[in-house]
């Protein structure tokens, strides 16, 4: 299959272009520069400025464009991580809705938008959004999907949560408190904390490519839900290191603002329409997962 990646010079889309390749398909990535040979397009997707005729001919569009959420959420940085990824969905969008051929739309999305508290009542692709920024950015980030859906494109929204591998950013960060041995639970330690392994996630945007019967929003988590007491455990267990020093609420809502609700708050998502298409996890548990991320 050829497919064109948008974000593909981050963490998860250098992942998913050499998974790509080394499974036969064709990998086109756009870019904000001159092309450096001719498997890159450029793009401008803050002047929703891509030539459909440049693309030829893709099976599959996937969107991993956006700024960094990890940031303070001041303002300023509040428009920047929902432009970021309205512009780059609704630029594919578009481009995609003029071809010949109506190829496959992909974008990342995250299951914040479910709402950063959702306690421990579980939560699927049926499941409505909820209230709160993160929630607004998943749905004007989804419904920019909606010229390609209107042209006959089947759309799917991956509501991924903090993919695990050694190099992950995110996962970095989660580590390296228990690297230095200073590692424990953050709050309660009660809240669910959706993850997924970085070989999982590769492998469902590859089976939603070419699942016909997928579209919409597809939760892209363990099946398995762990607490973040749980994965602080396994974590540590993991590491050969103590996790004998929890983190108080009120210490993460200091130092990281709003986004310590990333953290704290409680999200137990069910990946139910991929297991629905016979989807099956090489990494299903906590354990197997952070294994699986140490391993690489």
């Amino acid at each position: 299959m050829k497919y064109v990646l948008a974000g593909a010079s981050g963490f998860l889309g250098t992942a998913l272009a050499r998974d790509l390749s080394a499974n036969g398909h064709q990998v086109i990535r756009l870019v904000r520069r001159t092309p450096s040979d001719s498997n890159e397009v450029r793009w401008d997707p803050a002047r929703g400025d891509l030539d459909p005729a440049a693309l030829g001919d893709p099976d599959v569009l996937v969107n991993l464009a956006g700024a960094n959420i990890g940031r303070p959420w001041t303002p300023a940085y509040r428009r920047i991580l929902r432009e970021s990824r309205v512009s780059t969905t609704s630029t594919l969008a578009a481009a995609a809705a003029q071809l010949d051929q109506r190829p496959v739309v992909i974008t990342q999305s995250g299951v914040g938008g479910y709402g950063l508290d959702c306690g421990d009542r579980t939560i699927t692709e049926d499941s409505e959004l909820g209230d709160g920024f993160l929630a607004e950015v998943v749905r004007v980030w989804e419904g920019a999907l909606e010229p390609a859906r209107a042209a006959g494109c089947r759309v799917a929204a991956l509501r991924t949560g903090v993919v695990l591998d050694r190099n992950a950013p995110a996962f970095r960060l989660l580590s390296l408190p228990f690297r230095l041995g200073l590692g424990g639970r953050l709050g309660p330690g009660t809240q669910y904390f959706p993850v997924v392994s970085l070989t999982d996630w590769l492998r469902a945007v590859r089976h939603v490519a070419e699942h016909d019967a997928l579209s919409g929003p597809v939760n892209v988590t363990l099946p398995n839900p762990t607490t973040n007491q749980e994965l602080t455990e396994a974590l540590a267990t993991a590491l050969h290191r103590p996790a004998l020093i929890p983190v108080p609420a009120f210490l993460v809502k200091t130092v990281l603002g709003e986004f310590a609700w990333e953290l704290l708050g409680s999200n137990r998502a069910l990946p139910t329409r991929l297991q629905s298409t016979a989807f099956t996890f090489h990494h299903p548990t906590a354990q197997s997962a952070i294994s699986a991320a140490l391993s690489h």
